[in-house]
C-alpha cells in the first residue's frame, strides 16, 4: 500500500477495476429497492442496478449516505495495512451527507492524520480526481502535495449528461411534476452539470440531435487530456465515445466508458449519457 492511502465512496462511480488498479478503497453508499437494501459496489453492481431499475413495476430506488462506522473501518484498515496518512475524497457535501459521515469518522480518530476532502461533485467528476490522487500517492507524493494538486486540478474536471426524460428527476424530488410534464410536451432533452456542488441545467435542447451536438460543444469547449463517457444503458455509446475522441483530438484510448452507478442513476434515469472530461491545465 502507498504511504498515503486514498479512500473515496461509491458515488464516485469508480469501476472495481479502476479502484483495484489504483489501490483505492471505496466505501459503499446504500441503495434500497422497496424493502431490500444493498451496499453499492458490494451487494449490487452497476449492471445489476440497471437491471433492477428498468424491470417492469420496479420500485423507485432510494439512496442513503455511507455511515461514519463504515468510514472508520476503512480508515483503520488502511492504517493497519501500513499507510502513514489518509486522503479521503467524498461526493459533494451539498449532494449527500456522506461528507459529514467521513468527517465524524475522522474526528473519532483524532490522533491519526486523516484528510477529508469535499469532492464538490458526483460520479466520475470527482472520481477522476480520486484517480489523480491515487497516481500521486503511488508515485510517493506526500498528503500535502496530493491535496494541493487535487485542489489545483478541481476546475479542470467538467461533467455534462443528457437526460432522456425528466421523469426521474421528478421522482427523486429534484423538479416538480408540472415542470416534468411541460418538458415532456416540449420534448426537452436537458443537459445537466454540477456547479458549486449542486446539480444545474447547462442547456435545454428540444431534440435528441440538438442535445447530442450541444453536448459535444460543451465537452470540447477547451482542450482535454482524457474523458470518461458515462451512461445509463444508453444505445450507441461506443459511437459516442469514438466521436468524442475525434472531436477532442485525443486518442481513443484516452476515453473510457463506464456505467452510471446507483448513487446518481435514480436521478438521471435510463438512457442518460454524457461524459466527464479532464481539461488540460
Amino acid at each position: 500500500m502507498p504511504r498515503v492511502a486514498i479512500i473515496t465512496d461509491s458515488a464516485s462511480d469508480l469501476s472495481p477495476e479502476d479502484a483495484a488498479s489504483h489501490e483505492v478503497t471505496v466505501v459503499p453508499l446504500m441503495v434500497t429497492f422497496g424493502s431490500t437494501e444493498f451496499r453499492t459496489g458490494v451487494d449490487i453492481s452497476a449492471e445489476r442496478f440497471w437491471e433492477m431499475m428498468t424491470a417492469p413495476s420496479a420500485p423507485f430506488p432510494r439512496t442513503a449516505a455511507c455511515s461514519p462506522g463504515d468510514f472508520q473501518s476503512a480508515f483503520q484498515a488502511a492504517f493497519d495495512g501500513g499507510a502513514d496518512e489518509i486522503v479521503c475524497i467524498t461526493v459533494g457535501g451539498k449532494l449527500s451527507a456522506t461528507l459529514k459521515s467521513a468527517q465524524i469518522a475522522r474526528d473519532a480518530m483524532p490522533d491519526r492524520p486523516i484528510h477529508v476532502v469535499d469532492g464538490d461533485s458526483a460520479s466520475y467528476c470527482f472520481g477522476i480526481r480520486v484517480l489523480l490522487a491515487a497516481d500521486l500517492a503511488r508515485s510517493g507524493a506526500s498528503a500535502a502535495e496530493i491535496l494541493a494538486e487535487v485542489e489545483r486540478r478541481k476546475p479542470d474536471s467538467r461533467f455534462y449528461v443528457v437526460l432522456e426524460t425528466l421523469e426521474y428527476l421528478k421522482r427523486g424530488g429534484r423538479i416538480s411534476g408540472a415542470k416534468a410534464a411541460i418538458g415532456g410536451i416540449l420534448s426537452v432533452k436537458p443537459i445537466i452539470t454540477i456547479e458549486d456542488g449542486l446539480v444545474e441545467t447547462a442547456d435545454q435542447p428540444r431534440t435528441r440531435g440538438k442535445a447530442r451536438e450541444r453536448l459535444f460543444e460543451l465537452l470540447t469547449a477547451r482542450p482535454i487530456e482524457r474523458a470518461v463517457v458515462l451512461h445509463g444503458q444508453a444505445p450507441d455509446i461506443e459511437a459516442f465515445a469514438d466521436e468524442l475522441a475525434a472531436r477532442a483530438g485525443i486518442a481513443r484510448s484516452s476515453v473510457t466508458i463506464r456505467l452510471i452507478g446507483p448513487a446518481i442513476g435514480p436521478h438521471v434515469g435510463p438512457g442518460a449519457y454524457g461524459a466527464v472530461v479532464l481539461r488540460r491545465s
